[in-house]
């Protein structure tokens, strides 16, 4: 056990010391046993506290420290380093929360958070006198990266890690790179041509020889760990003969009798079998959808040496140093009949009309009729509050109002009408809002609560909203086409690639990274990252932010050959395992596997792929397993610690009046609260009311009833009938 503790408790600037007492709680463990040094100080994360707990570990031969601060999420690293740098084993510290789990959630009753505080720290010395001194585990790496999704994302971070020296693999769903960026005829704010980009980019990848691409390709199988990740991918055939001649080949491309579906284009028309998503599409190699042309066989008879329907998927193994996942968006597809689409001809969503605007350059034609008004419901499928997307998809405002500029840009003479619930368009984004509007782009504001009706009266297609901005008036417009702005939600794949990788899903189906601010692009896996939108909503300059973050992440960890990685793993006894397989079984990572100890079959634990998780520790029979750093001693020491009786000495006695139920009466609170209640009436009241009685000033009144909501003296009871005040009552 330590011997010579560190205990530091964090005032947080107030945000823990004024709901707990830390100058009694850093007396209080001044006298716990094995603590040497004991002190409540300001901010334990600033640089000159860190010197100090430097100093004091070098100064008083500690063996461990606790930290009683904010989460370990904010800081654990910070205080590890604090450790090692001045020579302490960084497993021998622990941190404690105190303000996420104690000051925050009881700050309405500070007496009881201080004496919950001290059972937390109390708890966390306990803990680290039993931690153990452990070494980082060193691996070695291929200096190999394998990037998923060539949108201008994957291609972007697949041109920067080639840049570093790393071989790179990059894997494209699609027979054709750009993703979605293809799709968009300008880009704001440089209104460069989305082709134009995929094709700079493409070739810029064509200059790199460590630089390899698969077109047609999917993630089919995932084996291994950090620095030797096997992966199994399947390249789907384009039936086309690679010797053949490229005139042949257009020719079969012109003379194809058979037209399918155009996924490119949403639907919108068709396209040959033999096709390529645009004539400037990349790779230049067109695919052949074989199972339209099955039947055409005097077609397939006269290219037989151009065409090879019999081609057949190929399977390839690659081994990568570490992955970068960017697999984009799907757009939100509305559902039949939601704002009249599918079931009113002339209902279409924003990327369908993308779609249109570059398929009509002189007129905007939809159905044979020409377009001269539209009207854009915002907000379709996000921000729904109880639907499955209440999250904001961010860009669909910019998207939206950019494109109705190039609506003006394009086609001149056209009216469109804004339908918002709130417009966002930061940064410098808000200046298309401005020009917008200076343009005669007209904004009509609505509330989730009453959402735009579209309906048919005869021929004309009539929106109805009640607009917020006027007083909540009616309003129809007539409309010949109805935008529905539609917004991000995560791929239909991305439950696949997440069961390969083992990267956790959130709430709204995109990939998790650990922290948004500390760790924005790293997963829970080692040696997986994640960029760009399959991690949620961004628009193009955000995206390719967060993937060359995450290629350069690659790239300081492949750099060296070798990688130190966490020594928190778990870990097996193996004269208690008897092997039953069930740590192996409930293993998410595949980290645990039957090995030979001796002549006994026991569990081992691969500790480059274990994340210490520690599923497997409570289902073993025999109690064989545990956790480094989260020993059974250590656990149960901390409970131990918890549970014990804390007693806080009390400054000043707190003089409440009690009525006969025991109730706290009014005492305790304050003269200006007695105040105001006093001219609340029994009924409802809002603040110019509450002004009116009692006279005092209307920023006092407003700013103490805030605090009394908090507290639980007064409650809200709603609004007036002009929606102008909130109604208070008291509790």
């Amino acid at each position: 056990m330590k011997q010579r503790i560190g205990v530091y408790i964090c005032h947080c600037g107030g945000n823990i010391s004024d709901y707990v007492d830390v100058e009694e709680l850093g007396k209080m463990f001044h006298q716990e046993e094995n603590v040497i040094i004991s002190k409540d100080v300001m901010f334990a994360c600033a640089d000159s506290n860190q010197k100090d707990i430097v100093a004091d570990i070098q100064a008083n031969n500690l063996d461990a420290i606790v930290v009683c601060s904010c989460s370990p999420k904010l800081h654990l690293h910070t205080f590890k380093n604090v450790a090692a740098r001045a020579g302490l084993n960084p497993s021998n510290y622990v941190q404690v929360n105190i303000r996420e789990q104690c000051s925050w959630p009881h700050s309405d009753r500070p007496r009881e958070a201080t004496v919950k505080a001290a059972g937390l720290i109390r708890a966390g010395i306990n803990r680290v006198s039993y931690s153990e001194s452990l070494e980082n585990i060193e691996l070695s790496v291929k200096k190999s990266a394998l990037v998923i999704g060539a949108g201008v994302s994957g291609m972007k971070a697949a041109i920067d890690l080639a840049r570093s020296d790393n071989e790179v693999f990059l894997i494209e769903k699609d027979f054709f790179v750009g993703g979605r960026i293809a799709q968009k005829e300008t880009l704001f704010p440089t209104n460069q041509n989305g082709k134009e980009v995929v094709a700079a980019l493409y070739n810029e990848m064509k200059k790199f020889p460590n630089i390899t691409i698969f077109t047609g390709a999917t993630v089919e199988k995932v084996s291994g760990s950090l620095g030797n990740f096997s992966v199994d991918i399947k390249v789907k055939p384009r039936y086309i003969n690679p010797n053949a001649d490229k005139k042949a080949v257009k020719r079969a491309m012109e003379e194809c009798p058979v037209s399918v579906h155009d996924d490119f284009n949403l639907e919108l028309v068709e396209r040959k079998a033999i096709y390529k998503n645009y004539p400037e599409a990349l790779p230049d190699v067109p695919v052949v959808v074989a199972e339209a042309l099955k039947d055409a066989t005097d077609f397939t008879g006269k290219f037989a040496s151009t065409l090879n329907l019999n081609e057949e998927a190929q399977t390839l193994s690659l081994i990568a140093g570490s992955v970068l996942v960017t697999t984009g968006y799907d757009h939100y597809q509305p559902k039949e009949g939601e704002y009249g689409y599918k079931t009113i001809s002339n209902v279409v969503t924003l990327p369908e009309l993308n779609r249109l605007m570059e398929m009509n350059s002189e007129k905007l034609v939809y159905k044979g009729k020409q377009i001269k008004s539209l009207a854009f419901i915002y907000c379709v499928g996000s921000r729904q509050t109880k639907g499955d997307n209440k999250y904001c998809s961010r860009q669909c405002c910019t998207s939206t109002i950019h494109t109705s500029l190039q609506l003006k840009e394009k086609y001149k003479d056209i009216q469109t009408y804004h339908l918002y619930r709130d417009i966002r368009t930061y940064g410098k984004q808000e200046l298309m809002y401005a020009e917008s509007s200076k343009q005669g782009d007209l904004y009509f504001k609505y509330e989730e609560k009453e959402m735009p009706v579209v309906s048919v009266d005869g021929k004309s297609t009539i929106v109805k909203v009640k607009d917020y901005l006027t007083a909540k008036k009616e309003m129809e417009i007539e409309a010949d086409l109805v935008v529905l702005v539609t917004g991000m939600v995560a791929r239909e794949d991305a439950t696949t690639i997440s069961e390969l990788f083992k990267i956790p899903i959130g709430r709204d189906k995109f990939f998790n990274e650990i922290h948004p601010k500390l760790k924005p692009v790293e997963t829970v896996i080692k040696g997986v990252y994640i960029g760009g939108t399959c991690q949620g909503p961004k628009n193009i300059s955000e995206s390719v932010q967060s993937s060359l973050a995450g290629a350069s992440k690659i790239t300081a960890l492949l750099k060296s050959g070798t990688v130190m990685v966490d020594p928190i793993t778990a870990r097996v006894d193996a004269d208690k395992c008897t092997w039953c397989g069930k740590c192996s079984d409930v293993c998410d990572y595949t980290a645990i596997k039957e090995v030979l100890f001796g002549e006994k079959h026991v569990a081992g634990v691969n500790k480059a792929v274990c994340t210490g998780c520690g599923i497997c520790a409570p289902v073993c029979p025999v109690n064989a397993i545990e956790i480094a750093q989260y020993t059974d001693n250590e656990i149960e020491s901390m409970i131990d610690g918890f549970m014990q009786d804390v007693i806080i000495t009390e400054k000043e006695a707190v003089v409440e009046e009690k009525d006969e139920e025991g109730k706290v009466g009014m005492k305790e609170y304050p003269l200006v609260w007695r105040e105001i209640l006093a001219g609340m009436t029994d009924e409802k009241n809002t603040i110019p009311e509450i002004v009116a009685n009692t006279k005092l000033a209307g920023e006092l009144v407003t700013f103490h009833l805030m605090t009394m909501n908090r507290y639980g003296v007064v409650v809200p009871a709603g609004m007036d009938a002009k929606e102008t005040y909130y109604y208070y009552k008291r509790k």
